[in-house]
């Protein structure tokens, strides 16, 4: 075998040469001993030159593509410098590149009868041929200068698996064990060696080995393919060794570590999850929902498109469908009177810093979301909507996060996460025994995304300010301007205006007063000759007047700031069974907002019940309430008349028609739906019988339910609605109290409150919409349906009447037993005595009795004949 020569580029000092060449003597001695005959005249060996292409670690590791881009190149230069040499016919066989471990085999011939050095030799002219050429090829374009030559001293495997170096260097012995001095001074040519490890058995069938560490991964390489199936004699036998590389980490010990270490990996996954939270989406959650407010994801509000849409459709008097329908139904203020004053008091509210919440209230259909979007159309302020019926309409907690998200601009949303800390919480109890913390509730994680929406709103609201000054600041300066040129061109008309230019024309000393002359420059000559009397005392006045108006306004720096502020408008808020919590959060975050002047808020809600959520979280400061109700007659006329007549129709209503549109009373919706059908071509009775008997089948449905079954799902029950419904039918307004003593309800307020929910009814006023008189009417003189509604209420009462007689009799019973006995402790005693206390109450007792056997008999007649009525009607 041949002994490893080193050859470097560049030049090493000698004692550092001495030492490895004193080694590779070593080597090269006792190898050639080894050998039973000695070389040919024409041999061939091995040469390894390293650093040509990159050391390739890993699969992910792209480096390599370079070094195959540039092979050729490389081999071919690396070829040059070879060729050059001749000593000992040394000739180049070929060349076998080595991608993987970063070098190139050469195979070469040569003569070695001429010279027992001749290996020796030819390393030498190669050295000084590389060092004329100022180092070896490279992948990295520059020469090498650390790039080394080396003998091949075993018989190299030259495989393509996945096994790619490492310092780390596994040497197999196939034959006794070596010691480690000699392992040393096998392998320390190669590099420093930083590690040895004694031999070690390994597993059942499986070579001794030991594990030789490297201080770079290069000398590895490079020992790998110069020393693999070399074999040494080791005590007159002889040892192969097989090398490999070893991984310096082992597999899978970052994942046995973190599951092993559960209880300080679970802290510090949920520490790095939240920091990243709040470090990188918080911001760009934050800048998401101002972007939203602010409209700078709207393509409609981008300048190409406003310039595209002028120079288009505007100018082609194409009118765009959008904002049609809400342009058409919007209610004129000086036909719909009840509005008014509504408007004047959200406006009076958006004047103002805001300091509690403006909630509006009234039935469904009477145009509250109508009103307010109107008046906030005029308003530039930017304005964010949460639509809670939207919210409610979510299946599942990821879905209502969405949604919210959705309404609010906030992004990016990640609603999976939740599901996947539970999970986490449930592994982290196996774990460590307590939950990791990574699971939030639902209203735990929306009062997280409205606080960040709040970050939003601020951002909004400096960002609006900012522009909003710089407004005022630019109207200023022209304002400036103007002035500043009116009074320019005042002064030349009066002829008062002094021309600099006229100084340097004129000259200096003396002379220089011609640039003067009879001007007027002096304050004292404008007041004697009066130039400015006339416009100065209209600047006077216009001043005095500004001045006078601005001590009853906000300064300027107030009302940039109160223009700035967003609006946030809550509509549908309403309770609803399983969302209270999500309610509760959004009516504390909407006080945080008023009370820290973040925004105005302003809650839509259907029932003023509601209200009493906001004022639990705002209990310090009273509720700003704007009610809106249905309209008067007067007004739903002139409200009909005016649509109507916009639409082309006739100017009036006939007495006949006037009388059917007072009977659906003034709600909006009721309304709009009647003007809807007139325009469609019905006639106002027929179409305001179509509302009634639309409003029947509602009723039917929402006050009675389907069927059984439905009915149990209401929180009311069937009697208790009839009876409510029939006193209805006869009169406008009946006494509340009067209603809850009675048979069905006995003090079941519950069920009224219900009712008023669901806006059958209004407590306090009168009907829960206007229509519903005449439906109520409708419904009680359906001859069907008020017999089978009064013999399920009679039966009822029925039931009541015989548990009444039932207890009266048990009552009697006892009484009778112990009125007995009293008799019997007063034998003796005089005739004339008092009556006893059981006597005075089996009196009463029998009078009640008779009372209820009277009102039994009567409505077991009374349905007898509504069974007949039923039977006749089938």
């Amino acid at each position: 075998m041949l002994a490893a020569v080193r050859v470097s580029a560049r030049r090493q000092p000698q004692l550092h040469t001495f030492f490895r060449t004193a080694n590779c003597l070593r080597l090269r001695r006792s190898v050639t001993t080894a050998s039973a005959e000695p070389p040919s005249p024409a041999s061939e060996a091995l040469l390894f030159v390293d650093s040509v292409f990159p050391v390739r670690f890993g699969a992910w590791d792209v480096r390599h593509y370079i070094g195959l881009f540039r092979q050729e190149h490389l081999l071919q230069s690396l070829e040059d410098i070879l060729a050059s040499v001749k000593v000992h016919g040394f000739q180049v066989v070929s060349l076998e590149p080595q991608n993987k471990d970063g070098g190139v085999f050469v195979r070469f011939k040569y003569d070695a009868s001429s010279h027992d050095d001749a290996l020796r030799d030819i390393v030498k002219e190669l050295k000084a041929a590389s060092d004329e050429n100022q180092g070896l090829p490279s992948w990295t374009a520059l020469k090498q200068a650390s790039g080394d030559i080396w003998l091949v001293q075993g018989k190299p495997w030259r495989e393509d698996l996945n096994r790619f170096a490492s310092p780390m260097l596994k040497v197999s012995f196939e034959g006794p064990d070596i010691r480690e001095e000699s392992l040393y001074e096998i392998f320390r040519p190669f590099g420093r060696v930083i590690d040895l490890t004694p031999p070690a058995p390994g597993p059942a069938g499986a070579l001794r080995s030991s594990v030789v560490t490297f201080r770079k991964v290069r000398a590895a390489a490079t020992a790998h393919n110069c020393v693999h199936g070399i074999t040494v004699p080791v005590a007159g036998a002889s040892t192969r060794l097989h090398t490999m590389y070893e991984r310096p980490l082992k597999a899978h010990a970052v994942r046995d570590w973190i599951t092993g270490h559960p209880k300080l990996v679970v802290p510090v996954l949920v520490f790095f999850l939240g920091t990243i939270t709040y470090t990188i989406f918080d911001p760009i959650r934050a800048f998401a929902v101002e972007g939203k407010m602010l409209d700078w994801f709207d393509y409609r509000k981008s300048t190409v498109y406003q310039w595209i849409k002028k120079n288009t459709v505007e100018r082609l008097s194409i009118a765009l469908t959008s904002g049609q329908d809400q342009a058409g139904a919007s209610i004129n203020a000086n036909v719909w009177k009840e509005r008014q004053d509504a408007e004047t008091e959200v406006k009076a509210y958006l004047s103002d810093f805001p300091n509690t919440v403006t909630f509006v209230h009234g039935p469904q259909g009477s145009g509250k979301s109508r009103m307010l979007f109107s008046l906030l159309e005029d308003n530039e302020r930017p304005v964010l909507t949460i639509d809670c019926a939207e919210l409610y309409k979510a299946n599942s907690d990821p879905a209502l996060l969405t949604s919210l998200a959705r309404q609010t601009g906030y992004w990016p949303v990640f609603p999976f996460i939740n599901s996947l800390n539970n999970l986490i919480d449930i592994a982290s109890v196996g774990l460590i025994g307590q939950k990791a913390g990574l699971s939030a509730s639902l209203d735990t994680q929306v009062q997280q995304m409205l606080e960040v929406v709040g970050t939003g709103l601020k951002h909004a609201s400096a960002h609006e300010l900012q522009r909003v000054e710089h407004a005022r600041s630019s109207a200023d300066a022209a304002e400036e301007r103007r002035t500043e040129e009116a009074r320019r061109r005042a002064a030349l008309n009066l002829g008062t205006w002094h021309d600099p230019r006229l100084d340097c024309v004129a000259g200096s000393g003396v002379i220089c007063e011609l640039g003067i002359g009879d001007e007027l420059m002096r304050p004292e000559d404008h007041e004697r000759g009066g130039v400015y009397a006339s416009a100065g005392g209209e600047l006077g006045e216009k001043n005095s007047a500004d001045e006078g108006g601005s001590e009853k306004q906000k300064t300027p720096s107030e009302v940039h700031t109160l223009r700035a502020l967003p609006i946030v408008v809550i509509k549908n808020f309403a309770t609803k069974r399983g969302q209270d919590e999500v309610l509760g959060v959004l009516a504390k975050w909407a006080a945080a907002l008023v009370t820290n002047q973040v925004a105005h808020v302003i809650v839509v809600s259907d029932n003023r019940e509601n209200a009493k959520v906001l004022a639990q979280a705002l209990p310090s400061k009273p509720l700003h309430a704007v009610a809106l109700s249905d309209a008067d007659s007067a007004s739903a006329l002139s409200f009909v008349v005016q649509k109507l007549r916009e639409t082309g129709g006739d100017d009036g209503l006939t007495p006949e028609q006037r009388q059917s549109v007072e009977r659906l009373g003034g709600r909006a919706s009721d309304l709009e739906t009647l003007v809807h059908k007139v325009r469609s071509g019905q006639r106002v009775e027929d179409a305001v019988e179509d509302i009634i008997s639309r409003g029947v089948n509602e009723l039917r449905k929402n006050a009675f339910g389907e069927d059984v079954e439905d009915a149990k799902s209401l929180a009311w029950t069937r009697e208790q609605v009839w009876a409510v419904l029939k006193q209805l039918a006869g009169a406008e307004e009946i006494s509340y109290h009067d209603v809850l003593l009675e048979f069905p309800f006995k003090g079941d307020e519950a069920a009224l409150r219900s009712m008023e929910h669901a806006e059958l009814i209004t407590i306090g006023t009168h009907n829960g919409q206007p229509v519903y008189r005449y439906v109520f009417e409708r419904l009680v003189a359906d001859a069907v349906f008020r017999t089978t509604q009064e013999i399920a209420s009679n039966t009822k009462r029925i039931a009541g009447a015989e548990a009444t007689v039932r207890a009266c009799e048990d009552e009697l019973r006892t009484l009778s037993e112990i009125q007995g006995a009293v008799a019997a402790a007063r034998a003796g005693s005089a005739w004339w005595g008092k009556k006893n206390a059981a006597a005075v109450r089996a009196a009463y007792v029998l009078k009640k009795m008779q009372v209820a056997e009277s009102s039994l008999e009567k409505l077991e007649a009374t349905n007898a004949e509504l069974k007949k009525v039923l039977s006749k009607s089938r």
